[in-house]
């Protein structure tokens, strides 16, 4: 027989877990001499999805939801056996907060973007100019060629008011980044495509979007985009623990990486030394350059910045809400005075997050600018919030808990040479650093899906390398 072959993955969240997940599958179907171990440096799996139940709450510290149509995520819930436990999220009128006013979001719109154009000119979130100004996207040329801010990109094509009351707070909440830092390839590259291959950005999205009747269910109501779970999203990470097994260690990191002539020398926190043929590393980015301190692959990673994000959720009672809002979440403009970036009203976009009678409400601070607000105390936070939901909501007592969730330098911005930057590191491990592998948030996408798929694209690769 083959000796056996090592396999390390550093990093515990979605990324690391899929990819072990699908190496195991690999060694198990194909009978593999290789021996997988996951290594996580905290003392829970999931990295940024966190689930806490509480007295009938379902409640979400990181993301809520995965969208439907990102295949990796389907796939990965149905071997797992979940998908039963799947729940699409409640649709209705979500909203815009522009001038301390809340608007209807348009109708017919695709990430800010008209495509409908009737909803956008009986708007009132644009004046009459800025509608004027948006529909100068017809007839203006292809903008400049190459990697671009997104901000820039758009401000090209519509001006100024759509971007920031509409386009900046729906794209840059995804990131939570500054819509004229972020690289429209590294987050957005279609919406560039579209305007090389149609000129005009609407008129490529009015003749490439999907017809409205394939959106809806068969009774003809409007079908949610997103899923989760019935149980909480953390339900996913949960059925990854059990299938993985004693493969995972929890409270394990790694403090440095040595390269030697086959394979690595990994020195582990709890001080072993692990012995690896390959390595997968779906750690955040600015950890690497400590990792592997005896070379320079690395530190380009300096360079790419990381912001803070926190939310707070809040339970009431229906009936401490007095001023109701027939929606599922509105967020805010940039121009705005708010403090807070969106809020969900996770009761309706979620049913099965409160118990009846009881109404969760979600809502998210730490904007590019205003990064010291993640710091203040839970109690700070809180007085912050509620005083904004006030200005367009009437809740009159206090909330029967909160649950507030900080996220520390977790959102890596993927700024304007972002792909090549990410290409050229990539090139030198191949030289310097062949049979480890990069995967993760940091690199080629934030979403669980795009997660998921960079895992699974890491095993390929992992494999291809020990197969030569």
């Amino acid at each position: 027989m083959s000796e056996t072959k090592k396999i390390l993955i550093a990093g515990g969240g979605i990324t690391g877990l899929s990819a072990a997940y699908y190496l195991q599958k690999e060694i198990s179907e194909k009978d593999l001499p290789y021996e997988v171990k996951l290594i996580e440096a905290g003392s829970r799996l999931g990295g940024k999805i966190k689930t806490t139940r509480r007295n009938g709450f379902v409640i979400e510290q990181g993301p809520d939801s995965f969208l439907s149509r990102k295949q990796p995520g389907v796939k990965l819930v149905r071997e797992l056996g979940l998908s039963d436990q799947l729940v699409r999220n409640g649709t209705g009128q979500s909203y815009i907060l522009v001038n301390n006013k809340l608007h209807k979001m348009p109708k017919g719109s695709y990430m800010g973007v008209p495509i409908n154009i009737r909803p956008f000119l009986l708007s009132r979130i644009f004046s009459m100019k800025g509608k004027l100004r948006t529909g100068m996207d017809f007839v203006l040329p292809r903008g400049k060629t190459g990697d671009q801010s997104l901000g820039a990109f758009f401000r090209w094509r519509f001006g100024n008011e759509l971007v920031e009351n509409l386009i900046e707070p729906l794209l840059s909440g995804i990131y939570a980044g500054d819509l004229d830092d972020m690289s429209i390839m590294a987050t957005f590259p279609n919406f560039y495509q579209l305007e090389q291959d149609h000129r005009s950005l609407i008129k490529g999205l009015q003749k490439t979007m999907p017809e409205k009747s394939n959106l809806k269910k068969s009774d003809g109501k409007k079908q949610g985009m997103f899923f989760s779970f019935e149980n909480g999203l953390e339900t996913l990470v949960e059925r990854l623990e059990e299938v993985l097994g004693d493969m995972v260690s929890l409270n394990v990191g790694v403090d440095h990486v040595e390269k030697k002539d086959h394979g690595y020398h990994v020195l582990l926190s709890n001080g072993e030394v692990y012995k690896a043929d390959a390595v997968v590393m779906a750690t955040p980015h600015d950890t690497l350059p400590k990792m592997f301190s005896q070379f320079d692959v690395f530190d380009a990673f300096h360079d790419i910045p990381s912001t803070s994000v926190a939310n707070v959720a809040m339970a009431f009672d229906e009936s401490a809400i007095k001023q109701d809002i027939d929606g599922t979440g509105f967020v805010v403009s940039r121009n705005s005075n708010f403090r807070i970036t969106a809020c969900t009203w996770t009761h309706k976009k979620w049913p099965n997050a409160a118990p009846d009678g009881k109404a969760l409400v979600r809502c998210y601070v730490g904007r590019p600018t205003d990064q010291s607000v993640v710091h203040l105390s839970d109690e700070e936070i809180t007085d912050i919030v509620l005083n904004d939901l006030n200005k367009t909501m009437n809740i009159s007592e206090q909330p029967e808990f909160s649950v507030i969730s900080r996220w520390n330098n977790a959102m890596p911005q993927y700024t304007v040479g972002h792909t090549e930057q990410i290409a050229k590191v990539r090139e030198d491990m191949q030289d310097k650093l062949p049979g480890l592998f990069l995967a993760g948030s940091s690199y080629e996408g934030v979403g669980i899906p795009d997660c998921i798929d960079q895992g699974e694209k890491a095993v390929a690769d992992v494999l291809a390398f020990l197969g030569k």
